[in-house]
């Protein structure tokens, strides 16, 4: 998978993601940017409670089960410190349908520890090279 995004001035930038879907990107106010688009982190939110959703859906089908309606409220609590990162996530599925417990227990159990590609990013310890202007880095980042 591979995008591109492009400044548009002050803090914001804007990409099309490779599946073709228009995206900005901007900073709050305080911080210099002029509120223009999301935060990076509100999309890594909402990129988990996505990629979750819809590995929940996915199972819940395979076990012939119909969700009548479907929604996500995730909280991300994130550190002081910079980076500032993400320490924890609070998710609450908000489900209708005739849904066992059990059974939605075990559709977020294989979404967490089996297929949610997001999470297994967010745990890991991932490779990171870079090029300025065409020129390929050597430097350790």
């Amino acid at each position: 998978m591979k995008t591109m995004i492009t400044w548009t001035g002050e803090m914001a930038f804007s990409g099309t993601t490779p599946s073709g879907h228009e995206l900005k990107m901007d900073a709050a106010k305080e911080t210099g940017g002029k509120n223009s688009g999301a935060r990076p982190t509100e999309l890594l939110l909402h990129s988990l409670a996505g990629c979750t959703g819809i590995d929940i859906v996915m199972i819940l089908k395979k076990m012939r089960l119909e969700t009548m309606g479907f929604q996500i409220e995730i909280e991300g609590s994130r550190a002081e410190n910079h980076p500032k990162r993400f320490t924890d996530f609070h998710i609450h599925y908000l489900l209708q349908g005739e849904l066992p417990e059990d059974k939605v227990v075990r559709a977020i159990q294989l979404s967490k520890n089996t297929y949610c590609s997001v999470y297994h990013s967010l745990n890991a310890n991932i490779k990171m090279s870079y090029s300025i202007n065409g020129v390929k880095g050597n430097q350790e980042i």
